[in-house]
């Protein structure tokens, strides 16, 4: 007998035991002790039958779900695969937090921004100013790690006249949301060629489609995060007019965020995850080897599924295109991201740095091996 069947079995007897024809439910008192002994029985009876299947599951002490992450296929999510294989290896091996990671892919921002607001999923890589505004609009978020620093470029066409930022007044720009930092990146250049966001035309793309627009020439430029530049220099049509490895070294964009009940509920959880975060951050930088390893894991299907020779010419071209040993949280940093973000009108006031970042787990910070 299967569980539902002898709970099926159990709820009719009573049903007949305890009806009355009219459909009133009755205990008749000279049958309330037959009927009381049957209820009994047939209750044992159900309780043996599932007995046999309940107990080799929790003998078997079935491993708890993975912390669901939502990440996009960008190397400044690269941290996040190599974490999530770091952790899987960690947990053949046993010892250690039991819950394991596991990468969701998102082709945009507004995906993982519903997704969170929703809880659909708890942690996800995230644009920080995102973060801010949801945070202004009482979503319960916090930011516990940064993920990457640099690696935003601003991509034209290689035959192009376009050889500064004033050659591209009037033009049409693609960023991958007004939120993200690739976006602010974008007016700080356009400053400093003494031109304003009114001098040129915005849209809005997911950056998976940006190699594309440039080379029909549908867009005139782009400004998103690797390796959707690289793809395109390394396809010979495309050359960058500014990189943030040059323009802005302090660049910070993709942080790792997770909802406040997450904390609430498994605080053990996101503590192990900043761990291998920010461990994995210091493996990816301290060599070549290690980032041919991340290149491999990262062009896996379950992960970015991309060429593994496009996430090559980002890591190589050169070394420091994207960095990830320094994933420092300073206030002075955010502060400025803020204050830029205001200046661009996605955000709508300052926000105190507290209510948006939780520091905890950074400074509770515990060393755990990357065994790949």
């Amino acid at each position: 007998m299967t569980v539902n069947s002898a709970v099926q079995s159990f709820f009719c007897c009573r049903t007949v035991i305890d009806s009355h024809p009219s459909g009133r439910r009755t205990i008749n008192s000279s049958n309330s002790q037959s009927g009381l002994l049957r209820r009994r029985q047939v209750m044992r009876a159900a309780l043996a039958a599932t007995l046999p299947l309940a107990v080799p599951s929790l003998a078997r002490g079935a491993a708890p779900a993975p912390l669901v992450v939502g990440g996009l296929p960008v190397t400044c999510n690269l941290t996040l695969p190599v974490a999530c294989v770091a952790k899987a290896t960690a947990l053949v091996k046993g010892g250690g937090q039991p819950v394991g990671f596991e990468y969701a892919k998102y082709s945009g921002w507004a995906e993982i921004k519903e997704s969170l607001m929703t809880g659909r999923i708890q942690a996800a890589y995230m644009l920080a100013p995102l973060v801010m505004d949801l945070v202004d609009y009482k979503i319960p978020l916090k930011i516990v790690s940064l993920g990457h620093r640099s690696g935003a470029v601003i991509m034209v066409h290689t035959n192009s006249a376009y050889r500064s930022f004033s050659d591209l007044r009037g033009k049409l720009i693609a960023i991958p949301s007004r939120f993200a930092v690739d976006y602010l990146f974008l007016r700080k250049m356009l400053a400093s060629a003494g031109m304003t966001a009114k001098d040129i035309e915005i849209i809005e793309m997911p950056p998976p489609d940006m190699p594309a627009a440039l080379y029909t020439r549908t867009i005139d430029a782009y400004c998103t995060g690797e390796p959707f530049g690289a793809a395109a220099q390394r396809a010979g049509y495309a050359r960058p007019l500014a990189m943030t490895r040059d323009q802005w070294r302090n660049y910070i964009c993709c942080v790792l965020t997770v909802r406040e009940d997450l904390i609430r509920d498994q605080q053990p959880v996101v503590q192990d995850l900043v761990n291998y975060v920010q461990a994995s951050g210091s493996w990816l930088d301290a060599g070549a080897v290690n980032r041919e390893k991340a290149i491999q894991i990262a062009a896996q299907r379950k992960f970015f599924n991309q060429n593994p020779k496009i996430l090559r010419f980002v890591m190589d071209n050169p070394h420091d295109r994207v960095t990830y040993g320094d994933l420092r949280m300073l206030r002075p940093e955010f502060d400025d991201l803020m204050k830029l973000s205001v200046e661009a009108k996605t955000l709508k006031r300052p926000i105190a740095f507290d209510r948006y970042v939780d520091e905890r787990f950074v400074k509770n910070l515990k060393p755990v091996a990357i065994p790949l």
